[in-house]
């Protein structure tokens, strides 16, 4: 311990280094994710793509999460070794997977041939994306774990928001700046080795967390075990316990709905700016990035309201009240005016700032602290199903029901179809928002009060 039998985590300045060094490294993940998603078009062109190859490589990355159980065991994983061990894994595991990608699309791996009914760049693209989905998730699922460990009791809603807006700024930045990238390097694989290089500056950073403040926090805290900070040993039984706690699917089932409605939609939007909107391709990203940067100054402003006036519950509600607004508003016909389509993305992205600052600091609320990691990771396993299952229909939707071919060869699509998907995944969110706060009535979970006054009554 240090001084007056304090450890870092009593240092401000300590904390917040902690959660910028670990937040880096999601930035440069979620940079990768979306880097893609301007680039459908460009797919279509110069690869010979359709709509179907590309919502089957964006589903790609909930393969090895929804059907191999990854995240499950990235769960035990990090509850049995705990946090170093975990996170280098899965920062590892993210640089190895995109590196995949970049192979398949720069002519390392082959491209000619079929296997599995899909063309050999477009699959092994996919198993790249994959492998990257299984570090990425985990990732999550330990940074998570970061900030309740040095959270805790203190500016935890913040922290968690804080995090999420610079995961975000990765979005933004993918969005601006992959159409133009992609141009500069003539080729969608300059973009994709630029966000290789991005990934292995995170798994260092991930790195120099371990080494510089992980080891010492559990030091000074007498921690001297490989788990992630409980005092117990996990058991396989704990799953049980997470598993039969109602409660835990109500926001569960709630993440998936409600981020199957932003992140598959963030991967057409670009798509839809050039079809429903009339914007130029090397343009399109720029609307879909008002979302990312709107939330990088809401999702942290409502994670303080959330530590220090409570209300947790009624904040997701509000949140998912609104994308079902803005779904709806989508989904509407012959409005093709891009002013109005960046005034739908900003509201947007005031939702996508509501439902996770309340949301990810809610769940300490709800599961004991030790059995944390297997929460997390059975949420985004959840998750996973949504970022693998409206991908894949979205493509399979526009390829069958809404192309139209020109004389002339050009392709368009009418997203009227796709946008009602969203809207109907969004209503069945505020469904299960409404049945998480009539439980919290119930069982006095406490997410309608302050976190920093609540955990300041619970032992460390």
């Amino acid at each position: 311990m240090i001084d007056n039998g304090k450890s870092l985590r009593d240092s401000k300045l300590a904390r917040w280094t902690a959660l910028g060094i670990v937040s880096f490294t999601m930035m440069a993940a979620y940079f990768f994710y979306d880097a893609m998603a301007p680039l459908k078009r460009m797919l279509e062109e110069t690869q010979g793509w359709s709509s179907s190859d590309y919502g089957t490589f964006t589903s790609a990355y909930g393969w090895f999460n929804v059907f191999l159980l990854m995240l499950f065991f990235g769960g035990l994983l990090l509850d049995k070794k705990g946090i170093r061990f975990t996170g280098v894994t899965a920062t590892g595991l993210m640089v190895l997977g995109a590196f995949i990608k970049y192979a398949a699309l720069s002519g390392i791996l082959p491209t000619d041939g079929v296997l599995f009914g899909l063309r050999y760049q477009v699959l092994f693209a996919s198993v790249g994306y994959a492998v990257f989905g299984i570090g990425s998730e985990v990732a999550g699922v330990v940074v998570s774990r970061v900030i309740v460990k040095w959270f805790k009791g203190y500016e935890m809603a913040l922290a968690m928001g804080l995090q999420v807006a610079v995961a975000r700024i990765g979005t933004g930045i993918a969005m601006l700046t992959a159409n133009p990238l992609a141009r500069y390097f003539n080729d969608v694989s300059g973009l994709l080795l630029f966000g290789v290089t991005l990934l292995a500056a995170g798994l260092l950073s991930f790195l120099m967390y371990n080494i510089a403040m992980d080891r010492r926090i559990d030091r000074q805290t007498g921690n001297t075990t490989p788990s992630s900070g409980s005092e117990e040993e996990f058991k396989l039984s704990d799953v049980k316990i997470v598993a039969t706690n109602y409660g835990f699917w109500l926001i569960a089932l709630l993440c998936m709905l409600f981020y199957s409605c932003i992140f598959p939609f963030l991967k057409y939007a670009p798509d839809l700016m050039i079809n429903k909107f009339g914007i130029d391709e090397e343009w399109a990203g720029v609307v879909p990035s008002l979302l990312p940067i709107g939330t990088v100054i809401l999702t942290p402003l409502f994670g303080y309201i959330y530590d220090h006036k409570g209300k947790g519950a009624t904040i997701m509600l509000v949140g998912v009240l609104m994308l079902i607004g803005v779904h709806a508003l989508f989904s509407l016909q012959g409005i093709n005016n891009w002013v109005y389509a960046a005034i739908l993305m900003m509201a947007l992205g005031v939702a996508f700032s509501l439902v996770p600052s309340a949301m990810w600091p809610s769940i300490p609320k709800i599961i004991p602290e030790k059995q944390l990691g297997t929460a997390y990771a059975l949420i985004f396993w959840v998750q996973n199903f949504g970022l693998w299952g409206i991908p894949l229909l979205i493509g399979q939707v526009l390829d069958k029901f809404c192309k139209t071919v020109s004389p002339s060869g050009n392709i368009s699509y009418d997203y009227t179809l796709p946008m009602l998907i969203f809207l109907g995944l969004a209503v069945l969110s505020a469904v299960f928002a409404l049945l998480l706060r009539r439980e919290d009535r119930r069982k006095g979970y406490g997410l309608e009060y302050p976190n920093i006054e609540r955990q300041k009554n619970t032992p460390l």
